[in-house]
């Protein structure tokens, strides 16, 4: 009944048009106040413990690197490197968008990022080249959602906050489902070209490639230094962030020259708001996972569904169902830290390893960025490429196709996201 309550209060405040972490604040405090006895010190001593964790200062680092990275001129250092390699296939640009959406998601964390550095510089050159609108379109709406699997990844630690598992882990966990999925948007990306005979550039030199890759190479070096400082103890993912926004600056303002000292201030009060309002969302976000647990929500579902003999694979479908539903009305970083601490118990009751339902839900949240009626990625490319979200919808759609087929491929083939990890001794 409790749980009713909750998620209809919660409902109702969303369809308002309230943001998602004021509707959660409101619910959180309307359900206090009216329907239990919990001491208010009770409820703000969980506010700051909830909050007072290492690993959520991963977050603002993550995203001031990826800012300095996304003004710095990485990107279009990035597309140059990846168009010579890959740029002589058929839908060479198309391919090389793919490809620079990975490394970009691998420096930068974030998949809105990813869709406006790579977006604003390559569709032009898609058009002019004499790709269509609507092919460039799905390639970069759906190739930078790769920003939020590939490690690092700010969606992966707001997973670890609200379930207590490892990022490191995670971030190793997200490596290889990562290329897969970028391997297979590429192979929908070539199938289209080839099918529909688009453009083809002429193949690069070796020189040529070579010299790509000395441009990039400063951006492309971030990647080795988190992902290689982190897999090899030198330090944790918190000081990884820490580190690559350092790096981040100094490439930005000194090796490429792109930002000025006086673009700075900018770059830090653009990160800051960012920052302000993820946390906004992770603190209510706390008090809502407070409440459910206070009313036993999590334990009475995970009960009732091992009482009714659902299994493994039922409540795999289940959890992929209802986080797609999900992407329809909410960002990644609140559906999970909405639903992570409702569904993370029942898993751990199936025996499901926490690594992987992490990414199994990290997948979804690619899918969702993806579909309307609010996907982010969907909303952000509108403004790069000048079109309405329906023609959009209609763009993206054989590769939103295959990335369901690749999220029923990641849901039960675990050993797909716990493969590396496990290798490399983190689970």
């Amino acid at each position: 009944m409790n749980a009713m309550i909750i998620f209809t209060m919660l409902l109702c405040l969303m369809l308002t048009g309230m943001p998602i972490s004021i509707s959660l604040g409101l619910t959180v405090l309307s359900f206090l106040f009216l329907f239990t006895q919990v001491p208010l010190e009770a409820v703000a001593l969980k506010l700051f413990t909830g909050i007072e964790k290492f690993e959520i200062m991963a977050i603002p680092f993550f995203i001031l690197a990826g800012n300095f990275l996304t003004h710095g001129g990485v990107a279009r250092r990035m597309i140059r490197f990846a168009t010579s390699m890959v740029g002589h296939w058929y839908g060479g640009l198309g391919l090389a968008g793919v490809l620079a959406c990975a490394l970009f998601a691998a420096v930068s964390g974030s998949s809105p990022a990813t869709v406006v550095a790579i977006g604003s510089i390559l569709m032009p050159a898609m058009l002019k080249a004499g790709f269509p609108n609507r092919f460039g379109a799905g390639v970069i709406t759906t190739s930078g959602a790769l920003g939020i699997l590939i490690p690092p990844s700010i969606v992966m630690v707001m997973y670890s906050v609200a379930t207590n598992t490892s990022v490191g882990a995670l971030f190793m966990a997200g490596v290889i489902p990562g290329i897969g999925l970028a391997m297979v948007l590429g192979g929908v990306t070539w199938y289209r070209a080839r099918s529909n005979n688009y453009p083809r550039m002429a193949k690069s030199s070796g020189a040529e490639r070579f010299k790509a890759f000395r441009e990039s190479a400063w951006g492309l070096l971030l990647i080795v230094i988190v992902m290689g400082g982190i897999y090899s103890g030198i330090f944790t993912p918190t000081e990884a962030a820490a580190m690559s926004a350092v790096y981040a600056f100094i490439v930005a303002v000194f090796v490429y020259k792109d930002l000025s000292l006086s673009d700075v201030p900018r770059v830090l009060l653009n990160s800051a708001n960012m920052s302000a309002m993820l946390l906004y969302i992770i603190t209510n976000a706390v008090l809502f996972s407070f409440i459910m647990t206070n009313e036993n929500i999590p334990q009475a579902l995970a009960d009732w569904m091992l009482g009714h003999g659902l299994g493994l694979i039922a409540f795999l479908l289940a959890v992929n169902v209802i986080l797609l539903l999900a992407g329809n009305f909410m960002e990644p970083s609140s559906i999970v830290l909405i639903f992570a601490p409702i569904l993370f118990p029942v898993a751990m009751k199936l025996g499901i390893d926490p690594v992987h339902f992490g990414i199994l839900m990290v997948v979804n949240m690619e899918v969702g960025m993806c579909h309307p009626p609010v996907g982010l990625n969907l909303y952000v490319a509108s403004g790069i490429t000048k079109m309405g979200i329906t023609e959009l919808t209609v763009a993206v759609w054989p590769w939103l196709l295959s990335m369901l087929a690749y999220l029923v491929l990641i849901t039960y083939v675990p050993i797909i996201s716990t493969w590396l990890p496990t290798r490399m001794g983190m689970m």
